[in-house]
């Protein structure tokens, strides 16, 4: 599950990790009313407007159809309304959405961080991920923060430094000093980056984050360590012990075949493809999506529905993977050995003459428990849908539906 940053930063907080002070908005006079309190709270005339979706790279991002960017800087109330005007309910293009982009719906107005002190301000980037190679969570810092992370891992890769930690335990002081040290900091600077770096990681392993992403770490000029922007992924799977973190999830942000998948504990995620495909079990559903890339089509999604498929998830499936135009065939990859190869035929039975004609091509291939008697249920049904028993024969099926 995916966090806005304004979301993500009020968990931060909750665990003592400083940030640049923000308030979430979703209409203009909202910005405006945000800009006036900030600038009174702070005596400052700047601000800073960020464009709220579930993608990176907003600083550098255009709202399409302009040269409007997702993160502006703002001196007036008279300019903070005229940015999230441009902003608000339009579309947000950066290298991590594509050329479709995802609609704006919410900004945070976030006080100015850069201000004048005794010392220079400097940017640093600090991740922390789940190194599966390793079977650890690894702590990933470089002294170049910024917009420009990716070509510093790409050429010059010494600048990256990493801290592993065992994902039983907690990050050890000495470590955390370790990266205050390579980040060059000392003094006052060097102690606030130690207590950042150690309530960090208890954020990330408390919450059961997947990926947790600060760019840029801040340090100010009075030597204060912040985190001015924040990305938290939190792990679906672990998401039944965090009710408070579910309940803030912002389903517009999503694709909505996913969501309603969910809805129905179907593991959905939507391709680009031609040839829809509906299995149960996740290696099954890799060898499926194999299996129509080399008989000339190309998967429209990865459709798992479990070991306990059912006449209501068949005719949920079917609904989702009949919702993508591009799909011309539909592939029913089932192995019966929880479930009987026969009732789920019943259940394709069933959802097919539920959801009335279908104009496509459906290949269904049982295998497994009661395989034999599935398919002549399947064949003495009427219905348009084509029977295999071998993955040879389903492979052939779908070559010419999409021929």
């Amino acid at each position: 599950m995916n966090l806005h940053e304004y979301q993500a930063k009020e968990i931060l907080k909750n665990y003592g990790v400083p940030v640049q002070e923000g308030i979430a908005v979703e209409t203009v006079e909202e910005a405006v009313d945000a800009y006036r309190k900030i600038k009174e709270e702070t005596n400052s005339k700047f601000a800073v407007i960020k464009a709220q979706i579930h993608a990176g790279g907003r600083g550098k991002g255009k709202i399409k159809g302009s040269e409007q960017r997702g993160v502006q800087v703002v001196k007036s109330e008279e300019e903070a309304a005229t940015v999230a005007k441009n902003i608000l309910g339009n579309t947000l293009v950066t290298l991590q959405t594509g050329e479709a982009g995802k609609v704006v719906n919410k900004l945070l107005v976030a006080k100015d961080a850069y201000y004048e002190g005794p010392s220079q301000t400097k940017e640093y980037y600090l991740s922390v991920l789940v190194d599966r190679a390793k079977g650890q969570n690894v702590i990933m810092y470089s002294t170049e923060g910024g917009m420009n992370i990716e070509e510093v891992a790409h050429n010059t890769p010494d600048k990256i430094f990493k801290e592993w930690v065992h994902p039983g335990g907690k990050l050890l002081p000495y470590q955390a000093r370790k990266i205050a040290f390579n980040l060059g900091l000392s003094g006052d600077a060097f102690k606030n980056c130690v207590k950042f770096v150690t309530n960090l990681y208890s954020a990330f392993a408390e919450t059961d984050a997947s990926m947790l992403e600060i760019n840029p770490l801040f340090k100010t000029s009075d030597d204060k360590i912040i985190a001015v922007d924040c990305k938290l992924n939190i792990d679906d799977n672990a998401l039944m012990r965090h009710k408070d973190i579910e309940a803030v999830r912002d389903i517009s942000e999503e694709d909505p075949t996913e969501v309603e998948a969910g809805k129905y504990n179907l593991n959905f995620v939507k391709l680009d493809g031609n040839v829809g495909c509906m299995v149960n079990g996740a290696g099954l559903a890799m060898a499926t999506m194999d299996m129509i890339k080399l008989s000339g089509g190309d998967p429209a999604n990865f459709l798992d529905v479990g070991g306990t498929a059912n006449a209501e998830t068949v005719e949920a499936g079917f609904r989702i993977i009949l919702k993508d135009p591009n799909v011309k065939a539909i592939l029913i990859n089932i192995f019966g050995g929880i479930v009987r190869c026969d009732r789920v035929a019943d259940g394709v039975i069933q959802a097919y003459r539920k959801l009335g004609d279908i104009n496509i091509p459906i290949i269904v291939r049982l295998q497994g428990t009661n395989a034999a008697e599935a398919k002549k249920l399947i064949d003495e049904s009427g219905l348009k849908v084509q029977s295999a028993i071998l993955l040879s024969e389903a492979a052939e099926l779908v070559k010419q539906a999409v021929a």
